[in-house]
C-alpha cells in the first residue's frame, strides 16, 4: 500500500511520535507498515520516511538501502530510535523533505553519532553513523521528535529550477 504524504502545517508533523512497546514490534500490523513504509519511500522518492510523514504517530523511520551504512542491501527501519552525538564536528548542507515540497534550506548537522533503536525484528541495535547517514538518521528522528527542518533552515528557497526534484537531495 503506498501512503499519502502528509504536508506542513499538519499538526502530526508538529507533535512528538509515540515510541512503539518492543512486543508489538513483530505483530503483523507493524510488519505491514514497515513494509507499506518502504514502499512509499521509493514510490515518493525519498531517502528515508518518518511514519508521521504518512499520517501515523508512531516512532518508526525507514532509510534506503542505498545509504545505509549498516548493510547496503537492505533498507533500514529504525524503531524509537535515539541519537547522541559522538564528534563536536557539525558540517552544513542543503536539505529537502516531502512534507514541505519544493523547499530547501542548509542545516548544519552532526557528522558522527552513535544510534539505539529496535530493528524491524524488535531486536536492540546500537550502531554509529557518519556522514549523509548520519543526516538521514538525524533528519528522520526530529521528524518522530515534531520537528520539521525548515524550523533551523538557513537561505529557504523553492526549487525554481525546469530540474525534476529527483536532482535535489531530499530526506524524506
Amino acid at each position: 500500500m503506498i501512503y499519502d504524504i502528509v504536508f506542513d502545517p499538519n499538526p502530526i508533523l508538529h507533535a512528538r511520535a509515540l515510541p512503539i512497546p518492543g512486543d508489538q514490534v513483530k505483530t503483523r500490523a507493524i510488519q505491514k507498515f514497515i513494509k507499506d513504509m518502504v514502499e512509499t519511500m521509493y514510490v515518493k522518492d525519498g531517502v528515508g520516511l518518518a511514519a508521521v510523514q504518512v499520517g501515523v504517530g508512531q516512532q518508526i523511520c525507514t532509510i534506503i538501502k542505498t545509504y545505509n551504512a549498516l548493510n547496503p542491501r537492505e533498507d533500514l527501519c529504525l524503531i524509537n530510535p535515539t541519537w547522541e552525538k559522538i564528534d563536536r564536528h557539525q558540517e552544513w548542507d542543503e536539505e529537502g523533505c516531502l512534507s514541505v515540497p519544493r523547499m530547501y534550506g542548509k542545516i548544519k548537522r552532526y557528522t558522527k553519532i552513535r544510534v539505539k533503536a529496535l530493528s524491524s525484528k524488535g531486536e536492540k541495535i546500537n550502531f554509529v553513523a557518519e556522514d549523509f547517514f548520519a543526516r538521514i538518521i538525524q533528519h528522520e528522528c526530529d521528524h518522530l521528535q515534531g520537528h520539521l527542518y525548515i524550523e533551523n533552515a538557513k537561505d529557504l528557497h523553492k526549487a525554481v529550477t525546469k530540474k525534476p526534484d529527483s536532482q535535489y537531495k531530499r530526506y524524506d
